[in-house]
Order: C-alpha cells, then sequence, then structure tokens
C-alpha cells in the first residue's frame, strides 16, 4: 500500500515527486514504484505526442522509467522540478527515436537507390555515344560519293567487297581502292591513329 508523503506537516494523496526521485537516486524501489505511477501517465503522454503511434510510444515510454531508475542520481534540484526533469528526459528520447527512424529510413533509400543504379552513367554514355555518331556523320560527308557509298555498304550494310562492288557496278580492285583511301580519310577526320 502506498505510503502518503508529508508535505508541511499535513498528510497528501499525491506523491511528492521531488522526494520520490531523490529516493530512487538511493536505490529505494518503492520509491520508484510509486514515482512510475505518478509519471507515467505524462511521460506516455509527451512521448507519443512526439512518436504518434501507440506501441513505439509505449516502447519508449517504457525506456525512459528505466533511464529514470538509473539515472536518478544525475538529478539535479536546482537546475528544475523532478517532473520537468522527467519529461525533458521522455521528450529527448522520443526525438531521438525519431531521428533514428528517420535515419534509418535516409540509409535503406540510399542503399535501393544504389541497388538500382546502373555500374555506369547511362547518360554519359549516351551523350558519348551520339557525340561519336554526329562526328562520324560529319566526316563521312568529307568522303567522296563512291567512298562514302562502299564505306556505308562494307561497314553498316555488312556487305562483302563482292558484293559492294556488285552493288555499285564497279570493279572489284577500284572498291577496294575507294573503301581504303575512304577509311584513311575517316582515320583521319575522326583523330585515329592507324
Amino acid at each position: 500500500m502506498k505510503q502518503a508523503v508529508h508535505i508541511g506537516g499535513k498528510p497528501s494523496s499525491e506523491p511528492d515527486p521531488q522526494g520520490l526521485l531523490h529516493a530512487v537516486a538511493l536505490g529505494d524501489r518503492e520509491a520508484f514504484a510509486a514515482l512510475h505511477d505518478a509519471v507515467a501517465g505524462s511521460v506516455l503522454g509527451v512521448v507519443h505526442g512526439v512518436l504518434r503511434d501507440r506501441a513505439q510510444s509505449e516502447e519508449v515510454a517504457q525506456e525512459v522509467l528505466v533511464e529514470i531508475w538509473r539515472t536518478a542520481p544525475r538529478y539535479r534540484r536546482d537546475r528544475g522540478t523532478a517532473v520537468n526533469w522527467i519529461l525533458t528526459l521522455a521528450h529527448r528520447r522520443a526525438v531521438d527515436r525519431v531521428r533514428s527512424a528517420e535515419a534509418s529510413a535516409a540509409r535503406e533509400q540510399r542503399a535501393a537507390l544504389l541497388d538500382r543504379m546502373p555500374e555506369y552513367d547511362e547518360v554519359v554514355e549516351e551523350v558519348e555515344a551520339r557525340l561519336e555518331r554526329e562526328q562520324l556523320r560529319r566526316c563521312l560527308r568529307t568522303l567522296t560519293r563512291i567512298q562514302r557509298q562502299a564505306v556505308i555498304l562494307a561497314y553498316y550494310g555488312g556487305l562483302t567487297y563482292r558484293q559492294v562492288a556488285e552493288d555499285l557496278a564497279l570493279p572489284l580492285g577500284t572498291v577496294k581502292t575507294r573503301l581504303r583511301d575512304g577509311l584513311v580519310r575517316l582515320r583521319g577526320c575522326l583523330g585515329v591513329s592507324a
């Protein structure tokens, strides 16, 4: 059964959190039980106001009450009331839980992004390929008509020298010469050494 605490010589039905916290600091388990009963609702209210989740709030409130038992000797009466000290602990612990959850979510999001990121930069690859194609088109325009036709048929059309010669109605030797000269000119235009 709870013992009434006397304030100013008069019996009081309300426990004195200040006196209880002092007794808890000295290791008094009964005082802790009384303090627990006196502040548990307020602690849960503060924590729930921050977390907005009943299950997490109950868990954090329990952690705060354990922390009160462990850290009661650190309480300094000259810095505020026992209730304010306890509710400050509750608020800090709730904010820590929010920050921890946000940090965890941010880590998971970064990990998910890393899983989706290609091993190379697709945009850079596409831009480089586009620039190379444009440079090749410019260089192809520097070739003679027959050189350009022979290169396109052989390298883009996949035809053999003989097929290119038949397609252009030119002798095989002429096609080989035009292809060789065209490739030399392309290498020079593209800045590729032989």
